[in-house]
């Protein structure tokens, strides 16, 4: 009987796959019982926390770590945490605006607020009605744009350079409706200087950076698609 080692064509082909095993388990490498199983149907930061189950029993089933949705309603803190005090007619207002529009965060809302804080007042002094339009209730936009044309009308110009936002506190709130109302104290810095036709100063001064208190509330339609708040009265010193 010939031997199989006898047929150099044979020892050749086992050289060759016993070389080809060596070097796919050198790129491949072997489980060590700590690799991590990706789930796709996880969100992102999760998945390079999900550890493999080696224990060799396919009939155990390991469930999935709750998700961010179950863990904030089990750790669901109230609307009004960190901006009013507990029984408090702002934590009251707060919760009703909250229980009419499902997706109301104080976070988001402010971070909007001061957004159209600031574009409203940059918008205002360069005369631009478009953009006011947008973000002011019908009563509020005719006070604002016939304050425009006055200037326009004297041919005066409003050089305003806004700083920066010091504080933006929610103070109010309330449902009127299905209307939410929320009433934010804002403190700026700005530099505000109104001029004539000339270019000459009428009012401000170009080196002096002011401190601008402003008290405005917006408003918002609970049950609308729009989700945008309009700004409904302003109240202002400084």
């Amino acid at each position: 009987m010939n031997s199989v080692f006898g047929d150099p064509v044979t020892i050749i082909f086992m050289i060759a796959a016993v070389i080809i095993f060596f070097k796919l388990r050198s790129v491949l490498g072997t489980r060590t019982g700590h690799e991590r199983e990706i789930d796709p149907f996880s969100p992102p930061e999760r998945r390079k926390q999900q550890p493999v189950n080696n224990t060799g029993d396919d009939n155990i089933i390991t469930l999935p770590s709750k998700t961010g949705r179950e863990r904030e309603l089990e750790e669901q803190v109230p609307v009004w945490k960190g901006v009013a005090e507990p029984d408090s007619s702002l934590a009251a207002g707060l919760e009703l605006v909250s229980q009419a529009d499902k997706s109301f965060s104080v976070e988001s809302f402010l971070a909007g607020a001061k957004t159209a804080y600031e574009m409203i007042v940059t918008s205002f002094a360069k005369g631009d009605k478009k953009t006011l339009k947008s973000l002011l209730s019908k009563d509020v936009y005719t006070g604002f744009s016939s304050v425009i044309d006055q200037r326009n009308s004297s041919r005066q110009v409003m050089d305003t350079q806004f700083i920066g936002i010091d504080k933006a506190e929610i103070v109010a709130a309330s449902m009127e409706g299905r209307n939410a109302n929320i009433t934010v104290n804002f403190v700026s810095e700005m530099i505000s200087v109104l001029k004539d036709s000339s270019g000459d100063i009428i009012d401000g001064d170009p080196e002096e950076i002011k401190t601008v208190t402003d008290i405005w509330t917006f408003q918002h339609d609970t049950q609308s698609r729009d989700p945008n708040w309009v700004l409904v009265a302003t109240q202002g010193s400084g």
